[in-house]
């Protein structure tokens, strides 16, 4: 079970009793928000890196649609991963073992903080 797997179950749980109907769209929505972020934190972190280095691998326009495709393909695999039997699976795990939580506000800011870490290195370019 993976860190996206702990959070996921971790919003899941949450809003399970306050947005039943929404609570699998908003867990989704976040693990795929922080894994997106957690990408653009690295690709910025490499274009920088290869201006120094000097190396001409690719475009900025074309750096920015593979991160959207790969964003929308993140989306995807994540509404696939999560809406279906693996979510049941890691519910029962989650019920076996003692159950770790984590504060939800503090979940809501790691991808704010990553993006503001994203916008410090992209200005360091």
């Amino acid at each position: 079970m993976t860190i996206f797997d702990t959070f996921f179950l971790n919003f899941f749980q949450h809003y399970k009793t306050r947005k039943n109907k929404k609570a699998i769209k908003i867990a989704t929505f976040y693990v795929s928000f922080l894994q997106c972020s957690l990408l653009l934190l690295l690709g910025v972190f490499f274009a920088g890196f290869f201006i120094q280095m000097h190396v001409d691998t690719m475009s900025s326009s074309k750096a920015w649609t593979l991160f959207v495709l790969v964003v929308v393909f993140i989306f995807f695999k994540n509404w696939m991963q999560y809406s279906g039997k693996k979510r049941n699976l890691l519910s029962a795990k989650m019920l076996k073992k003692k159950k770790r939580s984590y504060n939800i506000w503090i979940l809501w800011l790691i991808p704010f903080g990553i993006l503001c870490l994203t916008y410090i290195l992209f200005q360091a370019i």
